[in-house]
């Protein structure tokens, strides 16, 4: 929406009236994922994904992998932010998600 608006601003300095702009993207950073399943990796990112589906994407769980949560790594205006979440949390590009081994 910030990109679409500063467009839209600048068209309206001398070329355009009132500029209808519309921003889509075509591609997005990765997302990585380790630990506990069975294809870690970099993963293409597609929009409204969560960590379970970067879990499914990548081979599923392997036999030692904790199931309830997931710990992501997100980087956010310039700070590195580390949590633990559920798997229905949606990812954002460029995420480092990390299934670590359950507790016997």
């Amino acid at each position: 929406k910030q990109i679409e608006a500063e467009i839209a601003s600048r068209l309206r300095n001398g070329y355009i009236r009132d500029p209808d702009v519309s921003v889509e993207m075509e591609r997005y950073r990765p997302f990585f994922i380790m630990g506990e399943v069975n294809s870690g990796g970099q993963y293409s990112y597609v929009p409204g994904m969560t960590v379970q589906n970067a879990i499914a994407i990548a081979g599923g769980f392997t036999g030692r992998a904790t199931q309830e949560n997931a710990d992501i790594t997100r980087q956010i205006n310039g700070q590195v932010m580390n949590g633990r979440v559920p798997l229905s949390d949606p990812i954002m590009p460029g995420d480092t998600i990390y299934i670590r081994e359950r507790l016997l």
